[in-house]
C-alpha cells in the first residue's frame, strides 16, 4: 500500500469494531463509501479549533495598528476563514478523495495564517503572548488534518 497513509484522525475518537476501527459515532460503510461523522462537519474537533482560531483571529485585528492595516488584516481574516470553511466543505463532499482535496487547501490555509501572524509579531502589531497563541493553534490543527488525511485517504488507497 505504497502512497496510502496509516493512522486516524485526531478529530475523530476512534473505537474498535470487528476486525477494525472506526471513528465513534460513525455508521459502518460499505466499500466505497466515504468516512463521515454522524454530527457532520461541527462535530469535528478540528473543524471546532479552526472556527475558534477565526474568531480570536478577527477580535485581535479589530484594534490598534492591526485594524488601520486593512491589506494584511483582510488577507489574515480571508485565510483563517478559509480554514473551517475548506474543512466544512470537505467533510461534505461526496467521496473521501474529494475531502481530502479540501482538507490540504485548510492546512495551506493554516501556514498562511501562521506566516502572517509572524509578520504581524515582527511589525508589533501583536503582542509575543498572541503571537504564541496563534502559532499553537495553527500548528495543532495542521497536526490533526495530517491525521483527518491519512484516515480518509485510507478510503481510496489500493
Amino acid at each position: 500500500m505504497e502512497g496510502c497513509v496509516e493512522g486516524i484522525s485526531d478529530g475523530i475518537e476512534e473505537v474498535e469494531i470487528s476486525g477494525g476501527k472506526r471513528a465513534k459515532g460513525e455508521r459502518q460503510r460499505g466499500q466505497g463509501e466515504r468516512l463521515m461523522s454522524k454530527g457532520g462537519f461541527k462535530e469535528l474537533r478540528v473543524w471546532q479549533k479552526g472556527k475558534d482560531l477565526a474568531v480570536y483571529i478577527y477580535r485581535i485585528t479589530n484594534t490598534g495598528d492591526f485594524a488601520k492595516d486593512y491589506g494584511l488584516r483582510d488577507q489574515i481574516r480571508r485565510a483563517v476563514v478559509s480554514i473551517p470553511s475548506n474543512i466544512a466543505e470537505g467533510d461534505e463532499r461526496e467521496t473521501d478523495k474529494e475531502a481530502v482535496r479540501y482538507f490540504y487547501i485548510a492546512k495551506g490555509s493554516s501556514a498562511e495564517v501562521l506566516t502572517q501572524a509572524t509578520i504581524a509579531f515582527e511589525i508589533g502589531y501583536i503582542p509575543k503572548e498572541t503571537f504564541f497563541e496563534i502559532e499553537k493553534g495553527c500548528i495543532e490543527i495542521s497536526s490533526m488534518l495530517s491525521k483527518l488525511i491519512s484516515a480518509r485517504s485510507k478510503t481510496f488507497c489500493p
